[in-house]
């Protein structure tokens, strides 16, 4: 491995810390799970390409998590990070355990509890199918743009069917589905069951599940080995042993690869909420050009767009009931969304590669006079490129939509930021050219979209219905969804959270959009 390159392993175990958050998991859950699906794997003697693409596979399990976040909380209700852990360990083959799920979560109390039961159920099954469409599909395609491989892709597709065909999104059964992700599925219950009741809950859900969920011979191998492999993960620093335990030869990318893949995480993180579409890269773009108009070196610039890409990573450990909140945030809420630059942090911390990127990152908070959070840091406390990342950031997200309050012109936004005292003035002033350079760039047509179709893909990208795409492009409903179907057509895609991941890939999220 040469001084420019890095360990993709690495970056991908930061990331899987990422997709717990977003799971409502404990971090290092998604790494002990792969731990134990490489033994699974090694102890059936499956081939080398197997082993590598189940490693890749559990490791990124929920790689595609962000993709419907907003939609689980407009169906199902309240908090998707205390509802997902127990409808990942729900057996959804089993009506019984399905409707339990539903009745266990979800927001509403008193009289608001009938309606927001009546939505769960009603739109239960429609809609858990287009969740896990969209989920299925997005971590497919981020894997593909990660260059994992076919193997990995198809894996990352199937990994939410079912060995007696009752799972989605194509109703596989049996030996149909991708190995790597049979593999996957038991060993992710199999550490979901062991923190919850010990190995022995571990082994009996895995043999009451064979059969069913799981694939008889990986359950069967799991009930032969599995103890011995729980026991070893324990006792294990899973960090470091995630990374002893990846599949030969180790894989390494360079510096362009290194930055197309921070460019992948900050797509998926701002997939979370249709009103954070295509920020994270907005802001890095406002920020490099900010940071060489003020004479950063090339290295330093590029290390500010580095951080800019990562510095959203930790919303994912924070509810959409909170993101996408229209009203005021309380008190405990805003300590939520307080503790996002935080996880960012700690997040990358966990990697060699990014820990620099992620001091830097965390602090897009931070403010000049010590009102900013997660440190309280001020003045000559906060590194000049957090500075530069503040003020793009809080340029970013003037100019775009909130659900609380509409988008703001980037004139409006630029006198803003620079009457505002807790910026850097000298870099907002470097932000605010910058941006005003960005706004005249306008976006190619991806995939042979037309100009209205860009402008529908915008609308659909940020959630909106085919009516309200209609109301806003003064165009009838059945136009609109003419227009939706076309660019599914056109760009492969079948869900909103697929057609948002396209819309940032082709930035076509930036300012001056619709």
């Amino acid at each position: 491995m040469t001084a420019s390159e890095v360990r993709l392993a690495d970056l991908l175990a930061a990331i899987s810390v990422a997709t717990d958050l977003g799971m409502g998991q404990q971090p290092e859950k998604a790494i002990r799970a792969c731990l134990l699906a490489t033994e699974l794997a090694r102890a059936m003697r499956l081939p080398d390409d197997d082993v590598r693409d189940v490693y890749l596979t559990t490791l990124l399990r929920h790689l595609g998590c962000t993709a419907t976040a907003h939609e689980e909380t407009y169906l199902f209700g309240g908090d998707e990070l205390a509802s997902r852990p127990i409808a990942e360990r729900t057996d959804f083959g089993k009506p019984a355990e399905a409707i339990k799920m539903l009745l266990s979560t979800g927001r509403g109390s008193g009289l608001d509890r009938p309606r927001h039961l009546a939505r769960a159920i009603l739109g239960g099954k429609k809609g858990g199918e287009r969740v896990v469409l969209a989920l299925c599909e997005v971590a497919s395609h981020l894997a593909e743009r990660l260059a994992l491989g076919a193997g990995v892709a198809t894996a990352l597709y199937q990994v939410m069917e079912r060995w007696d065909g009752k799972g989605g999104p194509d109703g596989l059964k049996g030996e149909d589905i991708a190995l790597p992700a049979r593999v996957a599925e038991v060993a992710t219950q199999a550490i979901i069951f062991d923190r919850l009741g010990g190995p022995e809950a571990a082994l009996a859900v895995v043999a009451r599940r064979a059969g069913g969920w799981f694939d008889p011979a990986v359950a069967a191998a799991f009930s032969t080995h599995g103890a011995a492999m729980l026991s070893r993960i324990a006792a294990a620093d899973a960090w470091q042993a995630v990374l002893d335990t990846e599949p030969e030869p180790v894989r390494t990318i360079g510096p362009m690869k290194l930055d197309h893949a921070l460019r992948t995480f900050a797509d998926m993180v701002d997939l979370k909420s249709p009103y954070t579409i295509g920020h994270s890269s907005g802001v890095a773009e406002i920020a490099e050009r900010a940071a060489r108009s003020i004479g950063m070196s090339d290295a330093d610039a590029t290390g500010v767009r580095r951080a800019a890409l990562l510095h959203d990573l930790g919303r994912t450990g924070v509810s959409n009931a909170i993101w996408d909140k229209p009203g005021p945030l309380s008190t405990s809420e805003w300590e939520s969304v307080r503790l996002h630059a935080y996880h960012t942090e700690r997040i990358a911390s966990r990697s060699s590669t990014l820990a620099p990127l992620g001091l830097i990152a965390g602090m897009h908070h931070e403010r000049q006079d010590g009102s900013g959070y997660h440190r309280g840091a001020s003045g000559a406390q906060i590194p000049v490129a957090a500075k530069i990342l503040a003020a793009a950031d809080a340029f970013q997200a003037m100019t775009q939509e909130r659900p609380h309050r509409p988008a703001r012109s980037g004139a409006e936004v630029a006198r803003l930021l620079e009457a505002d005292a807790s910026f850097d003035a000298d870099c907002a002033r470097a932000v605010i050219a910058a941006a005003g350079q960005s706004v005249a760039v306008r976006p190619a047509r991806p995939a042979g979209l037309s100009e209205r179709e860009i402008d529908v893909v915008r609308l659909l990208a940020r959630g909106l219905s085919n009516r309200e795409i209609a109301a806003r492009l003064f165009i009838s409903p059945r136009t609109a969804e003419h227009h939706v179907q076309h660019i599914y057509t056109k760009i492969g895609a079948a869900t909103r959270a697929s057609a948002a991941l396209f819309a940032m890939e082709h930035d076509l999220m930036g300012p001056g959009a619709k």
